[in-house]
């Protein structure tokens, strides 16, 4: 058989020259069609092991993270000082990490839970390895007077045990101040000082701006003190609820200045207090001379300076660098001291934030997640009682009625319930108290505002501005409303408060029968009108004084238990990749970078201010349910931004809906 492929004797390339195949017609088809999917083909893989490379990056990232970031009860704790740094406020549950946020480097402002400083305080009292306490205040954003008292209170246990309690702010605001008067030794830095506001402040009004725009605000409320929707209805505070809301503040100012007093009873409080730009003027325009003059600071000095003192009692790591005191982290103490499991279980079933509708993360009251924690709880054979703590402005009135009846079905089955007053429990806050066995609140507490309101915005002026009209046909009288275009008629008006009256006779009667008082008295006592904790028990709105231990207490002697008790939480839990953000929130370079002293304090508490004016805005324009809430109120809690439930229910809120 010839090889036709073979050299010729005329081929240059010799005898030994490899065959080469002459292409055929059609090759360069059949080439092309072969390569192209297996090019595709090796595309989409390189994709998949760049993906799966990257995510097992990932992986190791995160893990990292949660073991390097998340406290580890495991290791030994060392010896030295307790270290309680207040980078931002104080909650009695903060709120869940905004995910979107942290991942884009927004602003997380960071939230201290109440409880875990007043434990770590509790405990560090009568362990050895605790030596001192550093109260860390210098970028301290405040919090709630009855959580700042709380905090006092565990100060003083430690100081009890003659353990020194040493604070440092570069400036000191009426918040911190409550907070470093118990301790023993306050610093300040010669930069800065002490400067006390007390309560009180302005607030908007938006009736000029919402006329010049042509937008009518539809509102149907009942309570004369019902002050939550003036900034809609007036350009400035009515008598009425300035009259009220001088009485409460006048209440929480005594409050704070007895505690402050007691604490540091050598301070020249009151003189420094009435005139302090004359007393920095006789120390030569020096803020922090005056302080120290006045006693209410001990020192003066740079953070430096202030951590040598502090090495000086608990000790220095290295010799060669005295300002670096041995600290152990609140955090790390608070993992290496878990809350007692001994005895009985009294379940407790925080209630903080905005009462919303459907399902909220923690730091807002949604109404189905706190009704199923109750039922969580009562469903439970060891839980012996339920103690409901509290911290809310209030919110919808259906949510409000859905955490009531949970507890109704806990009662039904033969379980003690008290609740437990935090900082603010007023209107819906109230409206969830009514089926308690007993009511406990600290004289700073906030209750009351029984009242009801509902909004709804119409544009009807404003398109009219512009030159458009609305116009129509109605079947009924009720057809098309609330028309947003061409304006809300008198049968829907009349409607919308018929529907409000009902709820606010609902919510008289709640309090009268769980009161046990005449229905006439409340009404006297209710028209939406705020009260301070110690006004509030003369009035019989709350049983008597006392946190969270002395309605522990009281619910166990309820339950007839026998023996030691502890407290079981039914909240929600923050998942280990928000702690992980959390704790990712704020580089060492931001939290360096956060404010400090009067200017940066003041421009912090700006940016809070304008956190309220979205928070008014949104309840123009989403109020939904008829509102069982307490606007006023949210001036003595945290000004921090809570993420928005599922839509409202009812009447006005399916007319929101439309609206939208």
């Amino acid at each position: 058989m010839t090889d036709t492929t073979a050299n010729t004797p005329n081929d240059p390339a010799g005898p030994w020259a490899i065959p080469v195949r002459r292409p055929l017609p059609g090759d360069d088809k059949a080439k092309s069609t072969t390569s192209f999917p297996r090019k595709v083909w090796k595309l989409l893989v390189a994709i998949k092991d760049a993906l799966a490379l990257i995510f097992l990056l990932l992986f190791f990232v995160v893990l990292f993270g949660l073991l390097a970031g998340r406290p580890n009860a495991g290791l030994p704790v060392s010896k030295g000082a307790l270290l309680i740094e207040l980078d931002g406020i104080v909650s009695e549950q903060p709120a869940e990490v905004d995910t979107f946020a942290a991942l884009s480097g927004g602003n997380q402002l960071r939230e201290i839970r109440t409880r875990d400083v007043v434990h770590a305080l509790e405990t560090a009292a009568d362990d050895k390895r605790v030596t001192s306490v550093v109260l860390d205040l210098d970028r301290f954003l405040g919090g709630g007077q009855v959580s700042l008292a709380d905090i006092g209170d565990a100060i003083d246990k430690v100081r009890a045990k003659k353990k020194p309690v040493l604070a440092f702010a570069t400036a000191y605001t009426t918040d911190s101040y409550q907070i470093a008067s118990h301790a023993s030794e306050i610093w300040a830095d010669s930069i800065g000082g002490v400067a006390i506001a007390g309560p009180g402040g302005s607030r908007l009004y938006y009736k000029g701006l919402m006329d010049r725009l042509g937008i009518t605000a539809n509102i149907y409320r009942v309570g004369t003190f019902k002050s939550a929707v003036e900034p809609f209805l007036r350009n400035d505070q009515s008598p009425e609820a300035k009259e009220a809301s001088l009485a409460y503040a006048s209440v929480l100012w005594d409050n704070w200045l007895t505690d402050v007093k007691k604490a540091r009873p050598k301070a020249k409080i009151d003189a420094y207090i009435t005139d302090t730009a004359g007393a920095v003027q006789a120390a030569g325009n020096d803020l922090s001379k005056a302080s120290l003059d006045a006693g209410l600071v001990d020192k003066l000095g740079s953070r430096m300076a202030f951590n040598t003192r502090v090495a000086e009692i608990s000790g220095a790591g290295d010799s060669s660098r005295p300002w670096e005191y041995n600290a152990i982290p609140l955090d790390n103490w608070v993992a290496a001291n878990p809350l007692k499991t001994k005895g009985s279980a009294i379940a407790v079933v925080p209630v903080v934030g905005e009462i919303v509708d459907g399902e909220a993360p923690t730091g807002t009251a949604g109404g189905a997640t706190i009704a199923q924690h109750i039922l969580d709880a009562a469903s439970n054979s060891s839980t012996k009682a339920i103690v409901l703590r509290v911290d809310s402005p209030g919110g919808s009135v259906l949510a409000s009625e859905e955490i009531r009846q949970a507890l109704l079905a806990a009662k039904a089955k033969k379980l003690p319930v008290v609740v437990s007053m935090a900082n603010v429990a007023a209107s819906g806050g109230y409206w969830i108290s009514t089926p308690a066995d007993r009511i406990f609140a600290e004289p700073d507490t906030i209750t009351g505002s029984i009242g009801v309101f509902g909004i709804l915005p119409s544009f009807e002026q404003a398109l009219a501005k512009i030159g458009v009209n609305a116009d129509g046909i109605a079947t009924t009288p009720l057809s098309g409303q609330p028309d947003v275009f061409g304006g809300v008629n008198e049968e829907f008006n009349a409607l919308a408060q018929a529907s409000v009256e009902d709820i606010y006779a609902r919510f008289t009667g709640l309090v009268a029968k769980s009161r046990k008082q005449p229905i006439e008295k409340v009404r006297e006592i209710a028209e939406g009108r705020v009260w301070a904790g110690g006004t509030a028990r003369q009035l019989g709105l709350v049983d008597q004084f006392g946190g969270l231990s002395e309605a522990l207490a009281e619910a166990a002697k309820l339950a007839k238990v026998d023996g030691e008790f502890h407290a079981k939480y039914y909240e929600e839990e923050p998942s280990a990749f928000a702690k992980m953000l959390a704790s990712w929130g704020q580089s060492e370079e931001e939290v360096a970078a956060a404010p400090r002293g009067w200017f940066g304090i003041a421009a912090m508490n700006r940016q809070l201010t304008e956190r309220r004016l979205v928070q008014d805005m949104a309840l123009l324009t989403r109020s939904g349910s008829v509102q069982a809430a307490c606007l006023d109120c949210r001036g003595y809690l945290p000004a921090v931004p809570r993420t928005r439930a599922a839509e409202a229910k009812g009447l006005l809120a399916t007319a929101a809906m439309l609206l939208r």
